[in-house]
This record gives C-alpha cells, sequence and structure tokens, in this order.
C-alpha cells in the first residue's frame, strides 16, 4: 500500500510539474521538450533536493514512453513510402548521418575517450529531433517543398536510428565484442526481423482491419498498445531493445491500412508517456561532471552545428533541391533530441561509456535546441547570401542542375535505364557492405589471424604483422577498385541517360554531360564513401580511410572546377544564340526559334519565353530587386526590348512592359516564376 502511495505521489509530481514548465515554455515561444526536461533537473537528485523518491518508477514509465514513440514512429513507414522518398531524402540523411557519425567519432578520440565511448558520441550526435523540428515548423506556418525535404530527412533518420539502437544494444551487452559475437548479432536480428515480418503481416493486418471495420475507439487502442507492449516484450526476450519491438509493431500497424486510426486513438497516451520520457531524461542530468566536460560540450555543439548544415545542404544540393532549399533545410536541422538522449542512456546504463556522456549529450541537446529558432529565423538570409556568394562558374552550374536532375527523373521511367540504375546500385551495396563486413572482421579477428600465420609459417611477429596486413589488404583492394569502376559506370549511366551523345553533327551536350558526370560521381563518392569510413573508423588505423576519402573529393572537386569554367563558356556563348532567338519570336519571323535552340543545345534547361505585361507589378523592379532565381530557382538567361538584345542581363537591369524574357531552369521553377510575373 505505501509502494502504491509513493508510486501516485510521485507521478503526480511529474506530470504537475511538467505541465507547469511546459506551459512557461510555451509562453517563451520554446520548444516544449526543453520545458520537460527542466522539470526533470528540478525535481530530480542532482539540483537541490531530490523530490521523487522512486527514480526506478519513472525509469519504468519513461521505457513506456520510448516504446509508444517509437511505435508512433513505426506508424510512418511504408516501403513504397521510402522507395518514393530515396532519392531525394534518402540520399541526403546518407551523407548527412555518415559525416556527423565520422566527426563524432573523431571528435570522441581529440577528447581522449574510448573507441567505444567514440562511437557513442558519432550516434548520439548523428540524429536531429523530430519533435523540435516539428513544433519550430508548426508555430511558423512552414510547408510545401521545404517541410517535405527536412520531414523526409528525418523518415530516414528515424530509420537509422532503430539500426543504431539495435547494434549499440548488442555492443553494450558485452564487454568485448568479437568477430563471432557480431557475426552472431547480425544472424540473430536477421532471423528475428524474417520470422517477425512473415508472421505479422500474415496475422496482425488482418486483425487490425477487422477490429477497424468495428469503429470503435476503444477496442482499437487497447489491441494497438496491447500490440506494441507485446512487441516490445518479444524483442527484449531475444536480446533486443524494447525500441526495436515497439517500432516494429507500428511498422505493421501501417501495413495494415489502419495508421491513421490508430494514431489518434493513442496520441493523448503517447504525449503523456513521452512527456514522462523527457522529464526522466532531466532527472538523470548531473551538472557536475560539466565542470570537467565543457571542452567536449563547446566541441560536440560545433561539431553539430558545422556538421548537420553542412551535411544536409550538401546532400539536398546533390539530389537536385537547388542552392538556397538546400541551406534553409540544412539550417533547419541543426540540432540532436530525443534518440540523443536514448543513446546515450542505454552506453551509461550497460557501463560501457563514462558518466560524463550522459550530461554533456543533454547539454548539447539544450544548448542547440534553443539556438534551433534562431537558424531557422536566419536561414533565408544565410542561404542568400551563400548563393550570391558563389563563384560565377559555379553559378552558372547551379542554374542548370535542378533541370538536368529532372530530366534523369523522366528518363528513369524507360524500363531499361531503370534497370541498368538499380543493377549497379545493388552493386554498389553488396560491395560496400561486404568491404565493411571484411575490414570490421579483419580488425576483430587479427589475433586470430596472426595466430594461424604463426602455426602455418612458424615466422617472427613483426614478419607475421606484415603478412596479415597483405592478406587482409589482397581482399579489400579488389572491392575497392570494383567500387570505384561500379561508381564510374552508374555516373556514366546517369550523365549519358541525361545527354544521350549526338550521332550526327556538333556534339553541343558534352560540357554539360562532363559536369553532370563528375557530379554524379562525387555524389556516388560521398554516398558510399561516408558511411563506409563511418562503419570502419573504429578498425581502420591511423585514419586511412578518412584520409583516403578527402583526398578522393579533392581530386575529384579539382576536375569539377575545371569542367565549371567549361561549362560557364559554354553558357555564355549559348547566351547569343538564345538572345538571337528570342528576337526572332518577338519579332514574330519564327515563332519556334527558342524551341529549337532548346532542342540544338541540351542541358540548357527549359528554356521558355515569357512577357512582361504592362499591368504586372514586376514592372519599373530590378532583377535584384525580384530575386527571380532565389524564389523560383529560374534565371533569365536573355532579355530582348525592341532592337536591344541583351545577353545573361544583370542583377541591375530594370524590367519594363513589353520585355521578353527567356527564362531557363526546371519545369517547376519555370511554373513558379511565370506566377511569380503574372501576379
Amino acid at each position: 500500500m505505501e509502494h502504491s502511495t509513493e508510486f501516485l505521489r510521485d507521478l503526480a509530481i511529474v506530470l504537475m510539474v511538467g505541465a507547469a514548465t511546459a506551459l512557461l515554455f510555451q509562453r517563451l515561444r520554446q520548444p516544449i521538450v526543453l520545458g520537460y526536461i527542466l522539470a526533470g533537473v528540478l525535481i530530480g537528485p542532482h539540483v537541490g533536493p531530490p523530490v521523487i523518491a522512486d527514480g526506478e518508477t519513472i525509469e519504468t514509465l519513461a521505457e513506456l514512453g520510448v516504446i509508444l514513440l517509437m511505435f508512433s514512429l513505426g506508424l510512418h513507414f511504408k516501403l513504397h513510402r521510402l522507395a518514393a522518398l530515396a532519392p531525394n531524402a534518402g540520399l541526403t540523411t546518407i551523407i548527412e548521418v555518415g559525416l556527423m557519425m565520422t566527426l563524432g567519432y573523431l571528435a570522441g578520440q581529440l577528447l581522449g575517450w574510448t573507441e567505444l565511448e567514440s562511437v557513442f558520441a558519432g550516434a548520439i550526435v548523428a540524429i536531429s529531433s523530430t519533435m523540435i523540428i516539428t513544433n519550430l515548423f508548426e508555430e511558423r506556418g512552414i510547408k510545401g517543398s521545404r517541410a517535405d525535404l527536412v520531414f523526409g530527412v528525418l523518415v530516414f533518420e528515424d530509420l537509422i536510428v532503430i539500426f543504431l539502437i539495435v547494434m549499440l544494444t548488442a555492443v553494450a551487452g558485452g564487454s568485448d565484442l568479437s568477430l563471432g559475437d557480431l557475426g552472431t548479432t547480425v544472424a540473430k536480428l536477421t532471423a528475428f526481423l524474417a520470422v517477425y515480418l512473415i508472421v505479422g503481416l500474415l496475422t496482425v493486418s488482418r486483425l487490425m482491419r477487422r477490429v477497424g471495420r468495428e469503429r470503435r475507439a476503444e477496442t482499437l487502442l487497447i489491441l494497438s498498445v496491447g500490440l506494441c507492449f507485446g512487441s516490445a516484450l518479444l524483442a527484449k526476450s531475444v536480446g533486443f531493445s524494447v525500441a526495436l519491438g515497439g517500432f516494429l509493431a507500428g511498422s505493421l500497424v501501417a501495413e495494415s491500412g489502419m495508421a491513421r486510426q490508430v494514431d489518434e486513438v493513442i496520441r493523448p497516451l503517447r504525449t503523456m508517456f513521452t512527456a514522462i520520457f523527457f522529464v526522466s531524461i532531466g532527472m538523470l542530468f548531473d551538472p557536475e561532471p560539466l565542470r570537467h566536460e565543457w571542452v567536449a560540450v563547446a566541441l560536440s555543439v560545433v561539431v553539430v552545428w558545422v556538421g548537420k548544415v553542412t551535411g544536409v545542404t550538401v546532400g539536398a544540393f546533390l539530389a537536385g533541391n537547388g542552392v538556397r532549399p538546400a541551406v534553409r533545410a540544412g539550417m533547419s536541422m541543426a540540432q540532436i533530441g530525443e534518440f540523443s538522449f536514448v543513446i546515450a542512456a542505454l552506453g551509461v546504463v550497460a557501463g560501457t561509456v563514462g558518466a560524463q556522456v550522459y550530461p554533456m549529450a543533454v547539454a548539447v541537446a539544450v544548448i542547440t535546441a534553443f539556438a534551433s529558432p534562431i537558424f531557422l529565423g536566419r536561414a533565408d538570409d544565410v542561404a542568400r547570401r551563400i548563393d550570391h556568394a558563389l563563384p560565377t562558374r559555379i553559378k552558372a552550374f547551379v542554374i542548370l542542375y535542378g533541370s538536368w536532375i529532372e530530366s534523369l527523373k523522366a528518363s528513369r521511367q524507360v524500363d531499361s535505364l531503370g534497370r541498368r540504375v538499380t543493377g549497379l546500385v545493388r552493386a554498389l551495396v553488396f560491395e560496400s557492405v561486404l568491404l565493411v563486413t571484411i575490414t570490421a572482421g579483419a580488425s576483430l579477428g587479427m589475433e586470430e589471424i596472426r595466430r594461424w600465420i604463426v602455426a602455418t609459417t612458424g615466422a617472427p611477429r613483426i614478419v607475421v604483422t606484415a603478412l596479415a596486413g597483405l592478406l587482409i589488404a589482397l581482399f579489400v583492394f579488389p572491392l575497392l577498385v570494383s567500387i570505384v569502376v561500379s561508381a564510374r559506370r552508374l555516373g556514366s549511366t546517369l550523365a549519358l541517360a541525361a545527354f544521350p551523345i549526338r550521332r550526327s553533327g556538333p556534339d553541343y551536350g558534352h560540357e554539360p554531360r562532363r559536369a553532370l558526370l563528375l557530379t554524379a560521381e562525387i555524389a556516388i563518392v560521398l554516398v558510399v564513401g561516408i558511411p563506409i569510413v563511418a562503419a570502419t573508423l573504429p578498425f581502420v588505423p591511423g585514419y586511412a580511410g578518412t584520409i583516403g576519402l578527402a583526398l578522393l573529393v579533392l581530386l575529384f572537386a579539382g576536375a569539377f572546377w575545371r569542367s565549371a569554367g567549361s561549362l560557364e563558356g559554354h553558357v555564355l556563348a549559348t547566351g547569343g544564340l538564345i538572345a538571337e532567338a528570342l528576337a526572332r519570336e518577338r519579332s514574330g519571323r519564327d515563332s519556334s526559334a527558342i524551341h529549337r535552340v532548346r532542342q540544338l543545345m541540351p542541358g540548357i534547361g527549359v528554356l521558355t519565353p515569357v512577357t512582361v505585361e504592362p499591368d504586372s507589378p514586376v514592372v519599373g523592379r530590378t532583377l535584384a530587386d525580384l530575386d527571380l532565381r532565389g524564389r523560383t530557382g529560374a534565371t533569365v538567361v536573355a532579355l530582348c526590348r525592341g532592337d536591344d538584345r541583351i545577353e545573361l542581363p544583370s542583377g541591375q537591369q530594370r524590367l519594363e512592359a513589353g520585355d521578353m524574357l527567356a527564362l531557363t531552369g526546371s519545369e517547376v521553377a519555370i511554373e513558379s516564376a511565370e506566377r511569380l510575373l503574372e501576379e
């Protein structure tokens, strides 16, 4: 009876203090998550007198919050949705998360942490906060393509965090992970997922649809929560985290088509337990270690701000989103959040990482969360400044790149091209996984390899070490060569699909094709190389993978810089043809002149003539004031006014009624520009 009284008292304190701090942070227009963490700090044992009598009870309730949170994430996962998001958000996420895990690991090593602590540090800084971003976007009314890109990246981040939690749970479960342990863990996980999904798809989907037809919210709620907690218990019983079980249960419900109804009925329950989870996070926060770890906090904050903005921006641009949308997306995701706490707590509770890691994670999360509204508010200004500061030759490339990606997406509808691209991608994935497996296995089994060589040859230790390295190189080097060859073949396939070689006459698509080829190769190197480096950092001595990837990117970047200069000359030469064609169309002498230039000069984008009407609001405004490219992505490449023909007009050019403009860019950009000029 006394225990139940203490439980009710503790629960009441958590909810009441959490509600008060949440209300305070709502008034301050700050993320409510921070209010819950503050509530935990206030009632926890480390700041002031401890208020909660039984911390284990709160930890149990918090674990329920994690399960429900992961269940909710699973509700939004469907294979066809992931496939649709993969070319854009998926590519961005791979580059961003791989870069963050690499930077986090290197930061941990710089601080003198162990390899395992550095791995946890990389995982902690890799995942942005879905809750904080969602709240900020809702408060500021951010919708459309920007929100779609950011939320798409968050979807893939959530998918990656499931894998991280499972693998880190396996690592934290043993003091020394061997090659056999790693293989056993992967095999067990594969078998568990296969059996779980097969049985679940045959039973859960039918059961959920049958209950849904009854249209009784209480029955649907009880069944959903029962499946959620039952799945979590099953996952834990076979040695995996409860988070994985909750996520898988949500995924099965999503496949039944009942995700929206279930999400509605469990939302109040999920909100309450999620609040308890964040309060418990605050209770675990101990500021004492931070007195000695302020350098770690400062370094981690810089890693999050620089790494997140850079990784998302580069990934989003390479996916075809344009400079300004890419920078805005990167500025939106410069924080860590809820899953960083889960990962940090996992390591601390298992005793795998030092006590300083958890308060550091909380401190970094709080600092970056408070800065998130500032980053979001400054995103447009920073994006505009970066766009204007680009070198001229890069601007020429940026103007056309979006239209190239659009043409590639249209080309992928051709079955033969789709099969070739899919086959090359599968080969790259297989080779990359095999390379990581061999590298990690060789590192973990190095001692066994040495013993085998000694038993076989009886050579001294220095010779044995050299022979072991040579043996590993014999397996790794052919894979590296094969990955490079596959990457070049994939890049060449994409470039030729966008700009086929002309069989007769001058090949005017040579410069755009070469620029796209180099860009595709850089993108493939980053998408493949960064995850490989992040996965093999603990196993490759001397950071050889990081240095090798950096040198390879610099090599491609030099070639790209030269190609961008040639592309700039191509665009300048094309400007005269466009201006002449525009004049012919304006005079009525040739109504299809622009169309013929577009056909003759591939890579120039969706070239479109637009006339400035007398009643248009843009009359009298300069192109710089209008900021057409920044607002729509389209660019004015020629202007015809009377007998005047202006090639690539400057930002100071003032528009007049009757001007005919030649716009280039993607189809979406052209449509947006036409609406802007007509409004």
